[in-house]
């Protein structure tokens, strides 16, 4: 096990990109006036990394900018750019990070401060584009049970926004209904409650910070990717299951392919597989972790080198699990 910094001393020590330079984390501001707040108009990625190694970095940022294409934020730094960047935020971290920690990175880009408010900024406004990096072990304060007792999926009143309204596919803050079904969630007995929405068919979609799988007679299943956000761990699971040899593919679900299936799991970037159990209190399979799951899980393991169930074990050992409460699956978007 690696050494324990305090989280005093981590946070005091990390610095953040903030707008062409770097800050200490604590004095990362951004304007009050800005475009992310005024309208949510911001996207986003988060990534993290094994081994301290980024994964996926470029898919992520990939990702972001076709977001920012689409949005049409006049960013003027290139992917190259924000990719060094990224690295560079992580190597000036490092140093006060705990030996056995993960960098969990948060790039955030708005199109900045609004017209209106150009005066005062000199009569030019910038795009803001902000680089935060802190310990992995934040994000999956409370996971490492989930790893035996699985979760129950909840399906909420609050649906999926149709991507003719708002494509989710493009990675962006505006993220209220994904709270309002965190917080009916919290309603329900237990602390391994998360969120399952249906998108305005009825089809299953997605959580609110993961996406969602079956497996049914060997066979992976997904919902299609119109009306979600299409996660890089998501894509992961097809190149896993390739390499496994087994079918995956997208189809639409409905809560009665859910309750029938012989086991569920949902994917997301900080702990990349977690069986689920359960849906609306009613058990899925066995009631356990499935074969298919723990066969991914695997995989996914063995190709970054890390055992990602003992890790995330043992970050919640140092946390102390038990008082750590339920987590947010909002937090941890793909």
């Amino acid at each position: 096990m690696g050494k324990m910094k305090t989280d005093t001393s981590i946070q005091s020590g990390r610095v953040v990109y903030l707008n062409g330079e770097f800050v200490p984390e604590r004095e990362a501001r951004i304007s009050i006036y800005d475009s992310a707040l005024m309208f949510g108009d911001m996207v986003f990625e988060m990534t993290r990394s094994f081994n301290k190694v980024q994964f996926k970095l470029r898919k992520h940022l990939e990702r972001l900018y076709a977001s920012i294409k689409i949005l049409r934020i006049p960013l003027e730094l290139g992917i190259g750019e924000l990719e060094a960047l990224c690295h560079e935020t992580v190597r000036r971290n490092d140093p006060v990070f705990a030996d056995d920690d993960e960098h969990r990175l948060m790039i955030n880009v708005s199109r900045g401060p609004l017209g209106l408010y150009t005066h005062l900024f000199g009569g030019t406004t910038a795009c803001t584009v902000v680089i935060a990096d802190f310990p992995l072990r934040w994000t999956v304060r409370g996971m490492g049970k989930l790893f035996d007792t699985g979760i129950n999926a909840v399906i909420t009143s609050q649906r999926a926004i149709p991507g003719h309204l708002l494509d989710p596919k493009i990675k962006n803050r505006s993220r209220l209904h994904y709270q309002m079904a965190n917080i009916e969630v919290s309603g329900w007995r237990g602390e391994n409650n998360w969120a399952l929405l249906l998108d305005p068919d009825g089809f299953v979609a997605e959580g609110t910070g993961d996406n969602f799988f079956i497996v049914k007679n060997g066979r992976i299943l997904t919902p299609e990717g119109r009306n979600i956000l299409r996660g890089i761990s998501r894509d992961y699971i097809f190149e896993l299951a390739e390499q496994l040899g087994l079918a995956c593919m997208e189809r639409n679900i409905e809560p009665y392919d859910v309750y029938t299936a012989d086991e569920a799991f949902m994917t997301g970037t900080p702990f990349s597989v977690l069986p689920v159990t359960g849906l609306n209190g009613e058990r899925i399979g066995n009631g356990r972790m499935g074969e298919v799951t723990a066969r991914l899980l695997g995989a996914w393991s063995e190709n970054v080198g890390v055992n990602i169930i003992a890790q995330i074990k043992r970050f919640n050992e140092n946390f102390g699990e038990a008082a750590s409460g339920a987590p947010t699956p909002y937090a941890f978007k793909r």
